[in-house]
């Protein structure tokens, strides 16, 4: 009886270990969903949409913009981890129509390896063209810069205003989690993700070096990052703060279109003046 046992206990951790090995070897591929595309298929939809590339001063495609040099703000979108940076056309909609599309002009940030970008996708690469993305900003003009995360970039967001907090004016997070290790955690319970998980996106430990104004938008009931992380970092965040949470809506359930009232009440909040 105890060799039998010991042969199924064997068997099980046997079993277990190559688990966890195939989910630490596999890991990117159940975070990021890209969508790739060749250039100039992405321009013909871009034409569709509206909005023209956005590209570097070398000439780097580094995502999509619909030019609007008047706004009094720039907003610079980091989206959700599947499809590319056309699939989130709304964003610069929904936000240039605000106050007659004198409020913002809208840059949506493509990730290396989605869409025509190349490189690898994860966190470094992500943070890293988050950076290039706010210099070329910067050297673009004066006008403050704002950053939105959505989902999976609310870890850029979080990220980019903790390690250069002087040159964000202000933070919008959009179903976002506190850390990728608690998403990971609450989906995969039964694994060692915190001795296993290479992708952090610690969004507490980011956005405790930051004290800009940042607007939380959680759908509460949330099931990919979980309504719980989203309220939890909200509530560790130190500086001012507003929350809009909309009960009853999972996640992939925000109305995004421009007449939805929370996209002024974000901007309204944002752009207050404060001492």
């Amino acid at each position: 009886m105890k060799r039998t046992l010991l042969r199924w206990l064997a068997t099980g951790g046997a079993l277990y270990l190559l688990l966890t090995l195939a989910i630490f070897a596999l890991q990117d591929t159940m975070i990021y969903y890209p969508t790739r595309a060749p250039e100039t298929a992405l321009f013909e939809l871009a034409e569709t949409k509206r909005v023209e590339p956005w590209r570097s001063r070398a000439g780097e495609l580094l995502g999509w913009r619909r030019p609007n040099s008047t706004a009094k703000r720039k907003m610079l979108v980091f989206h959700g981890n599947a499809g590319f940076a056309l699939h989130r056309v709304h964003f610069i909609e929904a936000l240039q129509a605000l106050g007659g599309g004198s409020e913002w002009e809208v840059f949506v940030q493509e990730y290396p390896g989605y869409g025509a970008r190349g490189g690898e996708t994860n966190e470094p690469s992500i943070l890293a063209a988050g950076r290039a993305a706010l210099d070329e900003l910067a050297a673009l003009d004066a006008r403050p810069v704002f950053l939105m995360g959505e989902s999976l970039g609310s870890g850029a967001a979080c990220g980019l205003a903790g390690a250069l907090p002087e040159r964000v004016a202000g933070v919008a997070l959009v179903v976002p989690y506190g850390s990728l290790l608690e998403a990971a955690s609450h989906h995969y319970p039964y694994l060692p993700v915190r001795l296993i998980l290479r992708d952090r996106f610690d969004n507490y430990a980011a956005l405790a070096r930051y004290r800009g104004p940042v607007a939380f938008v959680i759908a509460g009931e949330d099931e990919v990052v979980t309504a719980a992380s989203g309220l939890r970092l909200h509530e560790s965040y130190g500086g001012p703060k507003h929350l809009r949470l909309f009960p009853g809506l999972g996640h992939n359930e925000l109305d995004y279109s421009s007449g939805a009232a929370w996209w002024e009440e974000i901007s309204n909040y944002l752009t207050q003046p404060r001492p």
